[in-house]
């Protein structure tokens, strides 16, 4: 077998930061402030699969990340690839990643009728960070459109 496929299947079986998404209200004092818990869940309609994202952001980066999902290997390894990634990133850093990122770390050619599955973690990634600032959503037309650029 493939060493990226294994990969994949390691990622699949045995999930890293895979747990239920949870929301705990931010916490402010005058000593300390609680990182504040941002939850956005996503789908891919055409197949099934299903992702949900709970972010802990702290000073403008991710302090910790959980997930929760079900689908196909691709992705749910491709989120749990993603998720090993996030701690301690920025959120320029995470508006940065593009879909070829998650194309580079699954290692294997991803076809058209795949693309959903590998990117479907981003998607809900992005869309997460986009609900902590109130913005509209990424669609999956412009997501997609952003691996051609």
């Amino acid at each position: 077998m493939d060493l990226y496929a294994e990969n994949i299947l390691d990622h699949y079986r045995h999930p890293r930061h895979k747990k239920p998404a949870t929301r705990h209200p931010p916490f402010d004092s005058v000593h300390s402030r609680q990182p504040e818990t941002i939850v956005h869940t996503e789908a891919n309609l055409s197949c099934g699969d299903e992702i949900s994202i709970s972010l802990n952001i702290k000073d403008d980066r991710i302090t910790e990340i959980f997930w929760d999902g079900t689908g196909c290997a691709i992705s749910q390894a491709a989120m749990s690839m993603l998720s090993e990634e996030l701690h301690g990133k920025t959120m320029t850093e995470i508006e940065a990643l593009t879909p070829q990122n998650i194309y580079d770390s699954l290692g294997v050619p991803i076809g058209p009728r795949r693309a959903k599955c590998a990117l479907l973690g981003l998607l809900t990634l992005k869309n997460t960070l986009r609900t902590h600032k109130g913005v509209d959503h990424v669609s999956w037309a412009r997501l997609i459109a952003l691996h051609n650029h």
